[in-house]
């Protein structure tokens, strides 16, 4: 165990620059190591993201994100890029690229180059997709705004819903694991139903905030609400940040 705690923090290190996880971050990347199924709720800001990035970096294969919006699979192909220095090491397959890209992208791919793919979930539908998907070594697949899933969400996307089904058509048993900001146990357990999650390790983080304070004031007229919050800036340099 001491050792694989020392591997750990080792790899934390060199990738991302870190000398200690956050909250349960560790506890989280130990049980996808294992291969097990995994629910994450993390607040935004909570380092979810690193909780399927590090374990990616360490295992055999390709991981796979799926990710709902073009840009943010940008900025974090770009982070990690960034963090390793090799370009190959993380791509993102979706609709903006060139027939050229996607080929260079699939490519790094089947010579074992690439250690994450992110994907929109309209990628995991065409054929085309799933047949090369096929004949290359999954480690695990991550789910990113799982919300996305449940009709229950706020923010529900109907392809999402048709995740599992893809991962079926590739034809083994991937594990998975689910992360989002947010979700009330109605909706964790439709993800959980949609994407067959089996037996899945959940993990609930913190909301509190103590560095954030919540004081509701009359807001006035003639320009006061602007006075009073420059003055408490004045007067409290250190919580205003």
């Amino acid at each position: 165990m001491i050792e694989v705690e020392s591997q750990l923090h080792s790899a934390l290190k060199e990738y991302f620059g870190f000398d200690a996880f956050k909250g349960n971050q560790e506890e989280i990347i130990r049980t996808i190591l294992q291969g097990h199924d995994t629910f994450v709720i993390m607040p935004t800001g909570g380092g979810k993201s690193l909780c399927y990035q590090l374990p990616a970096l360490l295992t055999e294969g390709t991981t796979i994100i799926v990710s709902p919006l073009i840009a943010l699979m940008k900025n974090q192909v770009d982070a990690i890029r960034s963090y390793s220095g090799i370009d190959h090491i993380a791509h993102f397959l979706n609709s903006s690229l060139t027939r050229t890209q996607t080929k260079k992208v699939k490519d790094d791919l089947r010579q074992r180059r690439t250690k994450l793919l992110y994907v929109a979930p309209e990628t995991l539908t065409k054929q085309e997709n799933l047949d090369f998907f096929k004949e290359i070594d999954i480690s695990f697949v991550a789910v990113d705004e799982a919300h996305c899933i449940s009709e229950w969400g706020h923010d529900f996307r109907p392809e999402y819903r048709r995740i599992k089904q893809m991962l079926r058509a590739i034809g083994r048993q991937i594990p998975l694991i689910a992360l989002t900001a947010t979700a009330t146990p109605k909706v964790r357990d439709d993800i959980t139903k949609n994407l067959q999650m089996r037996e899945p390790q959940v993990f609930v983080s913190s909301f509190n905030r103590p560095n954030l304070h919540y004081e509701v004031r009359p807001k006035g007229q003639n320009g006061k609400a602007e006075k009073n919050i420059i003055q408490f800036i004045k007067k409290n340099p250190d919580r205003a940040k």
